[in-house]
């Protein structure tokens, strides 16, 4: 027998008789929460726990929060209380941020773009959306989605893992954590950031919190290699890459049997992908090879890498690969001062790409299994932060509505869900927390969000942590 596997099966009958759970421990490494990456797809035994109408997600992270009463939720008769004070009865008593909670007053600044029904559905879109109009009868906005976080920070770690509090897995996690990859050669989970300005954005936005660290998104890069240290160090060609990784595996393998930690397991099976990654990403990150009309579509942008236009052409290859979860996060929407130049600068950097990343899906026959998702943390104050002009205001962080549109698999097109009041500060029918998005987003994914579960420091967390309701009044 190889002196190796003797010494490697010595050390694995040992772990078991030392260990005070016996065959037990070695249930728990190899149970449905350890062991995703055994299983060639990944992903958990059982799921997903019904019919799936969406395989795969993309989601367009607006971070900063868009000014919803600039871009989606139309209220013409704001116009004739420009510049007066926000109605006590509106505001209620509602807490401020500490920008504006020193203001003596609020005035009422009614948005300086115009709106326009489009398509057959009638959907009212802002000017400053030209393109998003022409899919106007294939996305559902949602004006009524609320969340209890007033600043940046928690209010997008909450839409994205279900908590205000860092440390929890992000959506993608989850995902890449219930269904596993659909290639072998590529992640389950792709992270990408564009724009400049506002708020910082932190790598556990993506990450697996107390997950096995092998769910956590992978971040793809504008400048030099795609992913870290894809390439061979110089001197180092494939084939003894190859003989370095096997040896290494050997060594872990060993460690892995001696402790039985799921991370060095995690390891081994990441070193695996890095390996297959420096095939598969160059060949997917090289759009040279695109028709001119895909970049027609897109807008010359996505020629430039880094742009938000380019990042939504990877995104579709991505998923035309196989990738479950593609987070795109663009920065810049925080616009507490001069927001009518700022947001125009915002929609003509995202919204042609916005859109043609729908058509462009539905062309191929994609979209009918991948679900599209636009939106920011949480929305922006109908009265003006700082001086009010008749050409200049700016907005504060409002959390009690905004709007997000969904388009695709198992979503009902071409509807406006929820209404807010006339002055889009609070709800009036249809509310939807976060918390109930992210329950109907995994609802088409096939997954019951109740039942996608780990356990952690004594009890089952899950996206939605101890709420969510399905929307079903948004399903096809």
């Amino acid at each position: 027998m190889d002196p190796f596997l003797d010494t490697l099966d010595h050390h694995r009958r040992s772990f078991l008789r030392r260990s005070a759970l016996g065959l037990a421990a070695l249930s728990t490494l190899n149970d449905s929460h350890a062991t995703a990456a055994d299983r060639p797809a990944g992903g958990l035994p059982g799921l997903p726990h019904f019919a799936p109408k969406a395989k795969r997600v993309i989601y367009l992270f607006q971070s900063g929060a868009p000014a919803q009463l600039d871009l989606f939720d139309h209220k013409p008769e704001l116009e004739k209380r420009r510049g007066t004070d926000l109605p006590d009865s509106i505001r209620k008593g509602q807490r401020l941020t500490g920008m504006t909670a020193t203001q003596a007053r609020f005035p009422i600044a009614p948005t300086k773009f115009h709106f326009a029904q489009h398509g057959k559905s009638g959907q009212w879109l802002s000017d400053l959306l030209p393109h998003t109009a022409k899919i106007a009868d294939r996305i559902s906005i949602i004006r009524t989605v609320h969340t209890q976080a007033i600043n940046h920070d928690p209010a997008i770690t909450l839409i994205q893992t279900g908590a205000q509090l860092a440390g929890r897995p992000s959506f993608g996690g989850w995902i890449s954590y219930g269904l596993g990859t659909l290639n072998r050669d590529l992640p389950a989970f792709v992270a990408m950031v564009s724009g400049s300005g506002g708020q910082p954005l932190y790598d556990r936005l993506w990450g697996s919190g107390f997950l096995p660290s092998k769910y956590q998104g992978i971040k793809f890069r504008s400048v030099g290699d795609p992913v870290l240290f894809l390439s061979n160090p110089t001197g180092l060609d494939s084939s003894i890459r190859r003989r370095f990784l096997d040896d290494l595996a050997r060594i872990n393998q060993l460690k892995l049997q001696r402790q039985g930690d799921p991370e060095i397991n995690t390891r081994i099976t990441q070193y695996e992908l890095a390996f297959r990654m420096q095939t598969s990403v160059p060949e997917l990150t090289d759009t040279s090879q695109e028709p001119e009309h895909i970049f027609k579509l897109y807008g010359e942008d996505a020629k430039k890498p880094g742009t938000f236009a380019a990042n939504c052409l990877l995104a579709r290859r991505l998923c035309e690969r196989g990738v479950r979860f593609v987070q795109l996060f663009h920065r810049g929407w925080d616009q507490h001062a001069t927001l009518p130049k700022k947001i125009t600068e915002q929609c003509q950097a995202t919204d042609q790409a916005s859109a043609a990343l729908v058509l462009d899906l539905a062309q191929r026959g994609m979209l009918k299994d991948t679900l599209v998702v636009w939106g920011g943390e949480f929305g922006r104050t109908v009265y003006c932060q700082g001086r009010l002009t008749p050409q200049d205001y700016g907005r504060d962080h409002h959390p009690r509505c905004f709007s997000v549109w969904v388009a695709g698999a198992g979503i009902k097109p071409g509807i406006t869900y929820g209404t807010t009041d006339d002055f889009s500060y609070n709800i009036l029918e249809n509310p939807v927390h976060t918390h109930d998005l992210n329950a109907t987003l995994l609802h088409c994914l096939g997954i019951d969000h109740t039942r996608l579960t780990f356990r952690y420091q004594g009890r089952r967390h899950r996206l939605t942590d101890v709420g969510g309701n399905i929307v079903k009044d948004l399903l096809a």
